[in-house]
């Protein structure tokens, strides 16, 4: 592994265990306890549909420098919103992983998130995050 290659593995893992700590803090602390009426609702019904696949994107994002396929926020983006509709669609079948009621705005919730994270990491953290881009960090590597 070159230095380039290691710089990047850096960045994405201090953004990808940074999300997780937030993710993490998020529900530790409960924060839709504060909320009243239709947001009390709404956060407890939908938050962690939303959240929790965005988290999974960038724990995604942490390996592909390792995990080539990987690299194409496309691919991670599949992945995540495949895994999550599956557990939602085993509800139906009374297979409980992620939760124990079939709502298909959870699937939407599930794209918002992974879209978002789809989003933050190809218009914010490649423009702002050195080292972030792998491909052109593999295209650098070629050329030398």
């Amino acid at each position: 592994m070159n230095e380039n290659h290691r710089l990047s593995l850096k960045s994405h893992t201090i953004v990808g265990v940074t999300i997780m700590l937030i993710i993490g803090a998020i529900h530790s602390f409960r924060l839709g306890s504060y909320l009243d009426g239709e947001a009390y609702i709404l956060y407890y019904s939908y938050a962690s549909d939303i959240i929790i696949p965005f988290g999974f994107y960038f724990i995604l994002s942490m390996n592909e420098i390792q995990i080539k396929f990987l690299q194409q926020w496309y691919t991670k983006a599949l992945i995540v919103f495949g895994m999550a509709t599956f557990t939602e669609i085993m509800q139906i079948f009374g297979y409980y992983v992620l939760g124990v009621t079939f709502d298909i705005f959870d699937i939407l919730m599930f794209g918002i998130g992974v879209a978002l994270a789809a989003l933050l990491d190809r218009q914010v953290f490649e423009r702002f995050i050195p080292y972030w881009k792998m491909n052109e960090i593999d295209e650098q590597t070629q050329f030398k």
